[in-house]
């Protein structure tokens, strides 16, 4: 399966956190959070980039592609893995969320359900379908055990 001529996971980050922030200041819509619940976002936000981080460097550790749709050499089960098939997808989703409490205001939070819709149908169901096919039973039987998010 190939991905050519589509914008890659961290694009779909940028865009949706550019967003979030034009929302912000060119239309708040209502000011959810006060000034020191807003920090309760930074927390997500590094936490976030970490999961990201960290799952990313284990697929470079055993030498399988971080790229989506280049052909995986490992079904990845252990560290993070162990608890979210899509630890790096998470941790976008979690610093988005982490911007959106930081930014405080409604608007700041509607491109996260988009991003999430985007992200599940371009390339989770996309790369499970992939793996599938790659890897057969092993990637079904970790399938059953280890859910999608958390």
């Amino acid at each position: 399966m190939e991905y050519k001529g589509k914008p890659y996971p961290p694009i779909y980050f940028f865009v949706s956190l550019t967003l979030m922030i034009a929302l912000h200041y060119l239309a708040p819509i209502y000011q959810l959070l006060s000034t020191p619940l807003r920090y309760t976002g930074i927390p997500l936000v590094v936490g976030g980039i970490c999961v990201a981080a960290v799952a990313a460097g284990a697929f470079l550790r055993v030498g399988t592609p971080v790229v989506p749709f280049e052909k995986s050499t490992v079904v990845m089960t252990s560290g993070l893995f162990r608890f979210t098939r899509n630890p790096m997808y998470l941790g976008m989703v979690m610093a988005l969320v982490g911007v959106a409490l930081f930014l405080g205001s409604a608007a700041a939070f509607l491109p996260i359900p988009i991003f999430v819709w985007l992200i599940r149908y371009q390339f989770i169901s996309r790369e499970e379908e992939f793996l599938e096919e790659l890897f057969g039973e092993e990637y079904l039987t970790y399938k059953g055990k280890v859910r999608r998010w958390l």
